[in-house]
């Protein structure tokens, strides 16, 4: 509790990024070389406690306010895309504690300062049986699982006869279930374009017994116990749309410094005026800093309101879901346009595998591909705003 004390507000959590970020650029390379994050990377995070950044402090973590949580997520973002959205994603699951049995939290957290849960989606089935479930598995997209310590499945559960388990609107139930990572095996399909580093491959589980006591619905946790902090009364994809418009716009504003380190030095060849000297890369480093900055006061401004909304409410009310789901698609997409136009003008500098430019441009790229980034969130917003009624697909992106 004292370091929780001692190391609160953002500032001191910017200083601690600060004082890791040379390790996790100079380590980015090699990351996306291997397809996971470095051993002198995921030390450096775990050293930092960048993992626990959203974890309950009576299993070692900090349960820091979401608008510290993006503020740390985008500077991380700002050295190395891959390692942001490992962060981001580590943190989310972490957050499962504060809703799990304190034994089983405690099992998982507490006793190792490395710990990590990683999760994806894909098939997955639990059978009930006595005491618990035989699940089968296979997942995909569980970014950070190189370095988990435990996994969790989302299956789709059936009693022991195979019949669905249905709940009372007859929806079929989905449990997840988790378990130490060493009783599954790691799928080898993380051969992708960006965000290498994050590793996330899937894992396979086979004929599995997992305890019930290892296992929640997640669709049920809030309300099945009352959420222990404001940031638990925040529903899941807040806090991804959140987090992760933090490292799209991160690897925006790392690629735009890096632009500008650039013009002060670069002289193009057959012309005469450095790159700082040309009134058309001046018009676009300040189009370029307009539309990044104007994307992030959006989003700051609706993490913001979600915040004293949960402050005052104890709860975030659709609209406050809603504008953070635009807000945050907004910048995703706004980064996404600053990183194209500033790789056009930095020229055949841009294309060098060892320059600063070439991996964060395939990055922001994978950013905007992901769940959080689909263009069918505006059309989610625009028919809201026009008196659509809320219904449970839009739940389910929200």
């Amino acid at each position: 509790m004292n370091e929780m004390r001692a190391m609160s507000g953002a500032e001191t959590w910017l200083r601690r990024v600060a004082s890791i970020g040379s390790v996790l650029e100079a380590e980015a390379p090699e990351a996306d070389r291997l397809r996971e994050l470095t051993g002198k990377a995921i030390a450096a995070l775990h050293g930092e406690r960048m993992l626990r950044l959203l974890l309950p402090g009576d299993v070692g973590g900090f349960e820091l306010p979401l608008p510290e949580f993006f503020e740390i997520v985008e500077a991380v973002a700002g050295f190395d895309g891959s390692a942001a959205w490992c962060v981001c994603q580590g943190n989310a699951c972490a957050m499962l504690a504060g809703y799990l049995d304190a034994r089983l939290a405690a099992e998982i957290w507490a006793g190792d300062s490395t710990a990590l849960l990683a999760w994806g989606p894909g098939r997955a089935e639990a059978r009930a049986v006595a005491g618990g479930y035989r699940v089968n598995a296979n997942t995909f997209f569980a970014s950070g699982s190189h370095h988990a310590t435990w996994l969790a499945a989302h299956c789709l559960v059936v009693e022991a006869d195979g019949t669905p388990r249905r709940d009372s609107a007859g929806v079929q139930e989905n449990r997840s279930m988790l378990i130490p990572a060493a009783e599954a095996t790691l799928s080898d399909s993380w051969n992708v374009v960006g965000l290498r580093g994050t590793g996330s491959d899937g894992f396979v589980i086979e004929n599995l017994f997992v305890p019930e006591k290892r296992s929640i619905v997640r669709a049920r946790m809030i309300e099945d116990r009352p959420p222990r902090s404001r940031l638990h009364a925040l529903p899941l994809m807040t806090v991804y749309a959140s987090g992760f418009a933090g490292v799209a716009l991160g690897i925006a504003r790392g690629f735009l410094d890096r632009f500008l380190d650039l013009a002060l030095t670069k002289k193009p060849r057959g012309i005469a005026e450095a790159l700082k000297d040309s009134p058309v890369v001046q018009n676009e480093a300040a189009r370029a800093e307009a539309r990044l900055s104007a994307a992030r006061a959006f989003l700051v401004d609706e993490i913001g309101r979600s915040w004293r909304e949960l402050e005052r409410d104890g709860r975030a009310s659709i609209e406050t879901r809603m504008r953070i789901r635009l807000a945050g698609t907004h910048s995703i997409h706004e980064a996404k346009a600053v990183v194209d136009m500033l790789y056009d003008t930095a020229g055949s500098s841009a294309v060098l595998a060892d320059g600063p430019f070439e991996r964060r441009f395939r990055d922001i790229h994978a950013v905007a591909l992901q769940i959080q980034g689909r263009k069918r969130h505006y059309q989610t917003y625009g028919g809201w705003m026009m008196g659509r009624e809320v219904n449970a697909t839009d739940m389910t992106a929200i």
